[in-house]
């Protein structure tokens, strides 16, 4: 299922594995900018290919706008998580393809992540302690078939779910949180 063109869970392309990106190209341009774009008229700080249906290791992040005119996001092509903290600190997450819910996800405080551009320019970002820390992570989860429910306990996850029916029956889209 999809709303506002924003693959919705449960559906079984957000529990895929991604395919490597192996040439950069025209239709992997064309599809970044649409993936911006969708980002941006859904209120999102991050999404990941597979919410948009494609099952390939594409990225596009920006945690730092606040409207058209500032709004720039990074492109990230099979990016990796190459370095991690093991210090865990919890941050309060809504999810695109998961409208109407926010759950508390404890992840590593510090990443290192590298990914390619689209010029195909291998590059590194580093985040700790805030959200762009956190979007990394979770957008980079999304491409390894994986939602933040499956990053909570059981207990969790069985509340968490609950929430979300009850979002669903709302009316929650895509960009509404709690």
């Amino acid at each position: 299922m999809e709303i506002n063109g924003i693959v919705i869970s449960p559906d079984p392309r957000l529990r895929q594995e991604c395919a490597e990106i192996t040439e950069i190209g025209p239709e992997i341009e064309r599809l970044a900018e649409r993936m911006k774009q969708m980002m941006f008229d859904n209120g999102g700080c991050g999404l990941a290919a597979p919410q948009i249906g494609e099952l390939i290791q594409l990225v596009v992040i920006d945690t730092d706008y606040t409207g058209a005119d500032d709004y720039d996001p990074y492109v990230l092509i099979n990016p990796v998580i190459v370095e991690q903290s093991d210090t865990l600190a919890p941050y309060n997450e809504g999810c695109l393809s998961i409208p109407g819910i926010n759950c508390e996800i404890s992840r590593p405080d510090h990443v290192v992540v590298e990914a390619y551009d689209l010029d195909a320019n291998l590059m590194r970002y580093e985040a700790a302690g805030d959200l762009m820390c956190v979007c990394l992570q979770h957008e980079i989860d999304h491409l390894h078939g994986k939602t933040m429910f499956e990053r909570l306990a059981p207990g969790k996850r069985i509340a968490a779910l609950h929430d979300y029916q009850e979002a669903r029956a709302r009316g929650a889209r895509p960009g509404e949180t709690e």
